[in-house]
């Protein structure tokens, strides 16, 4: 009881705790709520600093907003290029494909014949006439792959909204976001508005520097594709190396799809010498790039140690998928970033208070027997 008493719960101090708690969990539910907005504003953020670069060179010989036009056509025309670089090859592959195949599962039926073991496990299973009678349902199936495109289609229209708000929020993030900051930071003391400034100038040149490394790593996968699609004899290897090139900017799993996709091409122009190939390829460049490429080039990109990188890639691929692989590299420099001037403001606090005569801390109590 006398322990209870000497807790001086006064009625305000609990109704402000209540408040609290009910104001951060109501902040908490609005995020929840306005995720998908948030999203956005992060992703049109991230593409305004990645940017800037680009238009501030560009408005040295140009007015400013004909340099932000120039620049965001072509970053909408480049996608536009790929599509009708690779949407014609793979259309005239998956046709070839269809009218090959039943020579396909001929050829594979003269191997099995020509095996006793194969032969003994057709006989028992029946492998080759199964695969014979899909062959001969495939011409059928691609009316119906139609539809599936159709669909995709459909997904993809739905899309154009968020696309074109991303698009024109980044637009006026470039335009005015620097305007937006001075008019922050005028309002703030001279010795914060420093330091807010600095670490501002200093998150953006890491993203601008990991958006240069993530294209730098993903120009040597698509090189040393097209060397290797080269040598294999595969047919549209350019279309293919760019294939690679846009897989490898997405973290953790763009590399291994595009690889998959491009071996799926190489298993009907060049089996089974060029799918073993290409697969003993794919895994050990991707083995060196992930654990040695990708660290270094991102580790000097934004200065984040290399398990810092696979952490944050793994973790933001777990919780938002392909964005949040996309940009859990630059989350964690920004982090990092923010935490060190933190920990020097606090440091320079306490020198402050030294140099002042004062201590950092609570004084001490006085020794036992001084008067």
């Amino acid at each position: 009881m006398p322990a209870l008493r000497q807790l001086d719960l006064q009625p305000g101090v609990v109704l402000r705790t209540v408040l609290t708690v009910l104001l951060v969990l109501l902040a908490v539910y609005l995020i929840y709520l306005l995720r998908k907005p948030l999203s956005w504003f992060v992703i049109a953020a991230f593409i305004a600093v990645a940017v800037s670069g680009p238009v501030s060179v560009a408005s040295r010989y140009m007015p400013r907003g004909l340099a932000i036009a120039l620049v965001y056509i072509a970053l909408l025309a480049v996608p536009c290029l790929i599509g009708a670089a690779l949407i014609p090859p793979l259309v005239s592959q998956a046709e070839e494909l269809a009218r090959n195949v039943p020579q396909y599962v001929q050829d594979v039926r003269e191997f099995v014949n020509e095996n006793d073991t194969l032969r003994s496990l057709n006989e028992d299973y029946n492998l080759v006439d199964t695969l014979q009678s899909e062959a001969e349902k495939l011409p059928a199936q691609i009316g119906n792959a139609t539809e599936i495109l159709s669909d995709i289609g459909a997904r993809i229209v739905s899309s154009v909204f968020a696309v074109v708000t991303v698009l024109i929020l980044s637009i006026f993030l470039v335009s005015g976001g620097a305007k937006w900051v001075d008019r922050f930071l005028a309002v703030q003391e001279p010795e914060h508005a420093e330091r807010m400034r600095r670490t501002l100038d200093r998150v953006a040149d890491a993203i601008s520097k990991y958006v240069a490394g993530a294209l730098i790593q993903a120009t040597i996968a698509g090189v040393a594709g097209f060397i290797m699609l080269t040598i294999l004899d595969a047919p549209f290897a350019g279309a293919l190396a760019i294939l690679v090139f846009f897989g490898d900017l997405i973290p953790v799993v763009g590399a291994t799809i595009a690889a998959v996709l491009v071996g799926i091409v190489m298993l009907f122009v060049n089996f089974p010498v060029g799918v073993i190939v290409w697969a003993v390829y794919a895994i050990v460049f991707q083995q060196v790039e992930n654990y040695v490429v990708q660290p270094q080039i991102q580790r000097r990109a934004v200065q984040v140690e290399p398990i810092v990188i696979l952490i944050a890639v793994l973790c933001g691929a777990t919780l938002f998928g392909v964005i949040g692989a996309l940009l859990a590299i630059p989350t964690a420099a920004t982090i990092q970033i923010a935490a060190k001037e933190w920990i020097d403001y606090r440091r320079s606090l306490v020198a402050e208070r030294e140099r002042a005569g004062r201590p950092a801390g609570p004084a001490a109590p006085p020794a036992a027997g001084s008067a």
